[in-house]
């Protein structure tokens, strides 16, 4: 047996983690934001990263599966290692007072414009094997991939011959390793620990001086993707009740596990460097990846649209997907805009509500509350409701310690965890849910965030009441 196909959609969802901040609006190599790029899932070389602890040079998912003894023989595991390796393209000119060739920013040759750039090679790694194998030592996968360099010759204006400018790419040799291991844990329920972990490994003995130098070593938004058959992965963001401790005792660096696939199924999970909720879904309204996804799609695209034809230019010369993402915005059907704009995720039946008919030549006031107002309903008093969450009346006040993340993933909610806050408000929304408005106990700018009216908003079961005094 062999483990199942990882899905076509959960390939795109990590297309989208591969290609976060690959290139970013306005989508040209001269704009100030595209220096700074790579920014997730690097793993720098050991050297490097030794020099500044804000790199790594390895990262780590652990979490559980669940395989019962009797089909723990057929269980198979699927791990596929995903990432970008930078490629440098650099421009240079003839120069006849140097005898040779130089670099330049960009050049015209012709109608073309060549601009230097630093690319991206998209880099897989696949291992299977049976679950069984891979307790113990497990499997250690090597990645490795040589150096190399090309240089594509070029005509200038004027030159036939191909002498006046050339390209030269050229990526470094990068080394790795994959390291896929399982624990049987001591549990009636036939739960393993599942280590996956890549390492980037060297060279250890050359420094580099520079972030942009490292780079060109390094691996760039890694993430795994793990398929599983005969086996079903557990939520590490909310697994059942009795799993919890052991799911405390699972250590992830630098990537974070969470349940992709057919939902409900755990068949397979995505360890990325972005944090993300179990079951994450691409937007169907998005057809195009924007490079971006904290931005929002119409935005991106209507001023995509309207960059001047040099700035088009300049970022069709910049990378090839940037061409592909114009190509895409300029054919965009008018519809497809449309759906851009928002989407009805939705609905809920709303009672109508009967009105006497005005006398001839009366009009209806319209209300003196809008419906969003909490005073627009006088069954609803966020300064003195209560709410019993655990046995204890929770109102304004009251003092509570938060425990975010039960049904979310908010990178902001880990640095909250377990902090101590002062309910402001007891909120009920338009569908009828309850919220709790709350400040951190320990935040100095609460006087100034309350009188603006600025809080923090949980679910009742995002927090935990304290007695009073404690």
């Amino acid at each position: 047996m062999t483990a199942r196909p990882i899905p076509d959609s959960v390939t795109r969802l990590a297309d989208t983690v591969l290609y976060e901040g690959l290139l970013l609006y306005p989508y040209r190599a001269s704009s100030q934001k595209n220096h700074v790029r790579w920014q997730f899932g690097v793993l720098m070389p050991p050297a490097y990263a030794a020099s500044d602890p804000s790199e790594r040079s390895s990262c780590q998912a652990e979490f559980l599966i669940e395989c019962p003894p009797d089909r723990e023989p057929g269980a198979h595991v699927r791990v596929v290692l995903r990432f970008l390796q930078v490629r440098s393209r650099v421009v240079e000119e003839y120069d006849a007072a140097l005898g040779g060739f130089r670099p330049v920013p960009s050049l015209e040759v012709g109608a073309d414009l060549l601009t230097t750039w630093d690319e991206a090679l998209d880099r897989e790694i696949e291992v299977s094997a049976p679950l069984p194998s891979l307790l113990g030592d497990g499997l250690a996968e090597p990645v490795h991939y040589a150096g190399a360099e090309r240089i594509e010759r070029v005509a200038a204006a004027g030159d036939g011959a191909g002498r006046g400018a050339r390209v030269r790419r050229r990526e470094h040799p990068l080394a790795a390793c994959l390291r896929v291991r399982a624990e049987r844990l001591d549990t009636p329920f036939g739960v393993h620990r599942l280590q996956l972990r890549v390492d980037n490994l060297g060279p250890v003995d050359e420094q580099v001086a520079t972030r942009d130098a490292a780079l060109g070593r390094a691996l760039i938004a890694a993430h795994l993707v793990v398929g599983l058959d005969g086996a079903t992965a557990l939520s590490s963001q909310d697994p059942p009740e009795w799993a919890r401790p052991m799911v405390a005792g699972c250590t992830s660096l630098g990537l974070w596990p969470v349940l992709t696939g057919p939902e409900g199924r755990g068949e397979v999970v995505l360890a990325t460097p972005i944090v993300l909720e179990d079951y994450p879904r691409l937007a169907p309204e998005s057809p195009a990846d924007l490079f971006d996804a904290t931005e929002i799609d119409e935005i991106l695209t209507l001023r995509t649209m309207v960059l001047t034809d040099e700035e088009k230019r300049e970022a069709r010369a910049t990378d090839v997907r940037a061409a592909g993402l114009l190509d895409h915005v300029e054919t965009l059907p008018g519809d497809l805009l449309e759906r851009l704009h928002g989407a009805v995720r939705s609905l809920r039946p709303v009672e109508p509500v009967e009105q006497a008919a005005p006398s001839p030549g009366e009009g209806i006031d319209p209300p003196k509350t809008p419906w969003w107002d909490p005073g627009a309903d006088a069954s609803v008093s966020p300064g003195t409701d209560s709410l019993l969450i655990a046995g204890t009346q929770v109102s304004r006040g009251s003092r509570v310690r938060m425990r975010p993340g039960s049904r979310r993933a908010d990178a902001q909610d880990l640095f909250l965890a377990g902090r101590v806050a002062v309910v402001e408000a007891v909120l009920f929304d338009v569908d009828g849910q309850v919220h709790l408005a709350v400040t951190p106990e320990d935040d100095p700018a609460a006087d100034l965030n309350a009188r603006h009216g600025r809080f923090l908003y949980f679910s009742p079961d995002e927090v935990e009441p304290l007695e009073v005094g404690a």
